[in-house]
């Protein structure tokens, strides 16, 4: 079972572990017949595309569960709704084949949507200065960038940024970030990048890119 589900303001700065925990509960809670695995210590068969960083919310969270027996998408999402915890919101339950490579496996990018408090200069001077620093990020051939002592080049792993534009909270950028075994692109490090970093920001999730997505 394919699971889309979305992580709010309450589940934000829980670990990744913590909420695999908390979804175990929930599970239980809703007397859904989950399969584990076989050995010492069985696991339940449970798969996330991509973690979550902490403190970011989410509208396109994936996670694959194996079940001991056939529910139908309908009959498992009545079953689970009463029993979600604040925080947690299922938006979409599907079958999928378990011969399907492994759900790590397939994922390409991640779209994020960033909300920035920009304190400064009057907003038309915002935008425009936005717009430019955006535009000489894109435009350059490296971003040479440090995470954990190690050294790389930020710069491929932005797939696309843009301005979506002002609201009452700050200005609204949109990044789709690579994501893979190639490399990983953070919402933090293009706002570094972009000088932005220590400016109040919100940052979440809106989905993510499988395979020959678009």
């Amino acid at each position: 079972m394919r699971i889309t589900f979305a992580k709010g303001e309450e589940t934000k700065y829980i670990s990744h572990l913590d909420l695999m925990r908390l979804w175990e509960r929930t599970f239980r809670r809703a007397q859904v017949p989950l399969a584990y695995s076989r050995g010492f210590n069985p696991r339940p068969k449970i798969a996330v595309a991509a973690p979550l960083p902490v403190g970011f919310t989410s509208r396109g969270e994936v996670m694959d569960i194996v079940l001991e027996r056939r529910i139908s998408p309908y009959n498992f999402a009545k079953c689970l709704a009463p029993h979600l915890p604040p925080g947690l919101d299922v938006l979409s339950v599907e079958e999928v084949y378990p011969q399907l490579p492994s759900l790590q496996s397939q994922v390409r990018s991640a779209e994020y949507r960033v909300t920035v408090s920009w304190d400064g200069s009057q907003e038309e001077m915002q935008g425009r200065l936005l717009a430019e620093r955006v535009r000489q990020l894109l435009s350059a051939e490296q971003l040479l960038r440090q995470r954990r002592s190690k050294h790389y080049d930020l710069r491929p792993l932005i797939e696309d940024l843009w301005v979506e534009g002002k609201e009452a909270n700050g200005w609204v950028l949109g990044m789709r970030l690579r994501a893979g075994d190639e490399g990983t692109g953070r919402p933090d490090e293009v706002l570094d990048a972009l000088g932005l970093a220590e400016e109040p920001h919100a940052v979440r999730r809106e989905k993510l890119l499988f395979g020959l997505d678009k």
